[in-house]
């Protein structure tokens, strides 16, 4: 009679068991579908936010993606489309974090507002639609109000633009040749369009094809060195430069735009 007793408790903590391991291997694949519906879900609604303008509520959910799901197949194409909204809201009059809205005072200029700020002319009016410096009190504008820094990394050729902690936008780049851009910390404290070449005594004008330094320049507090722009833009990407961090003609105009003097620049190995 024991054995029988014993023999039937073991059945059912046998089925027990199975109906446990059973449910516990349902409950796993039911929560990695869930992830992978929310995921495919909040993805759509971003999209869906893009296409009506609402550009911060869009982002806001790539990043969430971003936090959420650090190892979907789809986290590099997340961080490109939240790097493109952040350019686009930063070019566009939508306060975000970051940003302030300003009362023009009589006697202002862009200048003036960008001194104060610590941001730049060109930026101001790139971000209130402005095809003028001209102003008139009165008026609110938007202005960015927030420290940009740059962190330029040879082992990847790329350069980070970012405010505060936040990464702003990604740039591929090309670097020095044998690896021969200085490392350390500097500031940007020149900046001048279609910059003019010096070649061994020979000058070679902005606008000239054989000019390397392409269409825009950002100079270190190191002489000699700074960010560029370039006439060949197959070589990005690659350690090829003399030294200087070489972007494409676009990405370094919008780089130009963005970012002030005394811009603060790391470049790690």
């Amino acid at each position: 009679m024991n054995r029988r007793l014993l023999l039937i408790f073991a059945v059912v903590f046998l089925v027990i068991a199975i109906a446990v391991f059973i449910f516990k291997k349902n409950n796993v694949t039911l929560t990695r579908v869930s992830k992978v519906a929310s995921a495919s879900t909040l993805s759509v609604q971003a999209q869906e936010l893009e296409k009506k303008g609402e550009l911060l509520n869009a982002k806001i959910i790539y990043q969430r993606l971003l936090n959420e799901f650090p190892n979907s197949h789809e986290i590099v194409n997340w961080q490109k489309k939240a790097e493109d909204l952040n350019i686009k809201l930063l070019f566009s009059p939508i306060v975000t974090p970051g940003s302030t809205l300003y009362d023009i005072r009589p006697g202002d200029t862009l200048v003036k507002i960008a001194k104060e700020f610590k941001t730049t002319p060109d930026l101001i009016m790139k971000s209130n639609n402005l095809t003028n410096d001209k102003i008139m009190p009165g008026r609110k504008i938007k202005v960015w109000n927030t420290p940009f820094s740059i962190v330029v990394d040879k082992s990847q050729n790329t350069l980070v633009l970012k405010t505060e902690e936040e990464i702003v936008k990604t740039y591929i780049v090309s670097t020095g040749a044998n690896n021969c851009t200085p490392v350390g910390n500097y500031k940007i404290i020149n900046k001048l369009p279609t910059p003019t070449w010096f070649k061994a005594g020979v000058v070679i004008p902005g606008n000239s094809p054989d000019n390397i330094l392409g269409s825009r320049w950002l100079g270190f507090d190191l002489a000699g060195y700074g960010i560029h722009g370039t006439v060949d833009p197959q070589s990005l990407g690659k350690q090829v430069t003399q030294g200087c961090v070489r972007m494409s003609n676009s990405e370094v105009e919008e780089l130009y735009t963005i970012v002030p003097t005394g811009t603060e620049v790391t470049i790690i190995d």
